[in-house]
């Protein structure tokens, strides 16, 4: 583990510390020479109940850690790990059709796609990027490509079913792989039932294979079907297997969200590698943490009590 700044510049800005402690040696020696005056300050101090010099340590130490905590996070500290990590970022797509609607699977099919998908937010590594989509006749862009699960979660939590007619599978996985441009490894998780009934499947994954873009498909439904406005809708297994072996992706069943979420590790390819974590938010936070509790200590009903 180690550190590295994106503006070193800045940590000129730390020799300000031994200056605040040289200019605290000084005024301590002068204060030291006035004490000498008094032959016995030690029980004057005592029946005062006051401790001459402790509380201007620890100003002084408060005063140098802000600086050193604000310089850090003006440098741009990051630090370096070596951590478990995803080979891949991720575009999870959700399926928001009319037949997503259907029930035979409890509550409903768009239901347990949002639940998986999640599940599957949850059980990603700190680092994983994730972005996030809907499709019908076309695809709407909810949240892009992002480390911060709080925003994934929100945005599968806002997909509902679509007043667009449709099911555009090849327009998906080309406005998905788009967003996986530029990132380390892509794949895509695919949350449908299979009705595909625009575009062209061969299209879609000629594509995704162009860009070296894994598509993982989750099968929503059951081969008996479920009942929608427009009648009884079957799910199409063979598109959705047919997706994902030929772009050497998994087939996965929500029926059964165990394997899946067990199946994970899988998904991810987890590997060790070397992961970076900017700390500059953390170092301003500590440093106002502690501008707070030097204010309390001064100004406030604290600086009467012994130390």
């Amino acid at each position: 583990m180690y550190i590295t700044f994106t503006d070193s510049r800045y940590l000129f800005l730390l020799l300000l510390i031994p200056l605040i402690i040289f200019i605290y040696v000084l005024t301590l020696r002068n204060s030291k020479k006035k004490a000498l005056k008094f032959a016995n300050f030690e029980a004057i101090a005592r029946v005062k109940g006051v401790s001459f010099f402790s509380k201007e340590i620890i100003t002084t130490i408060l005063s140098s850690l802000i600086i050193f905590l604000f310089v850090l996070s003006a440098a741009g500290i990051t630090l370096h790990r070596q951590a478990y990590a995803s080979s891949f970022s991720f575009v999870i797509a959700v399926d928001v059709s009319r037949s997503m609607e259907a029930r035979d699977i409890f509550p409903t099919r768009l239901d347990a796609s949002k639940e998986t998908a999640k599940s599957f937010v949850d059980a990603i590594p700190a680092t994983t990027r994730v972005g996030i989509v809907s499709f019908s006749g076309n695809t709407y862009i909810h949240q892009d490509i992002t480390d911060k699960k709080d925003l994934m979660k929100d945005a599968i939590d806002i997909i509902d079913i679509s007043a667009i007619e449709g099911t555009d599978i090849y327009e998906v996985i080309i406005t998905s792989t788009n967003m996986l441009r530029g990132e380390e490894g892509g794949s895509i998780i695919l949350f449908s039932d299979g009705q595909m009934n625009v575009g062209e499947l061969d299209n879609a994954i000629k594509y995704a294979n162009r860009n070296n873009v894994i598509v993982n498909t989750v099968a929503v439904g059951t081969t008996a079907g479920g009942q929608t406005l427009y009648g009884t809708s079957k799910l199409n297994e063979d598109l959705l297997k047919a997706l994902a072996y030929n772009t050497e992706g998994n087939y996965f069943q929500t029926t059964n969200k165990e394997a899946l979420l067990q199946s994970v590790d899988q998904i991810l390819e987890l590997t060790k590698k070397e992961v970076s974590i900017d700390i500059s938010d953390y170092m301003i936070l500590a440093g106002i943490i502690l501008f707070v509790l030097e204010y309390l200590l001064i100004n406030s009903r604290y600086k009467l009590l012994p130390f």
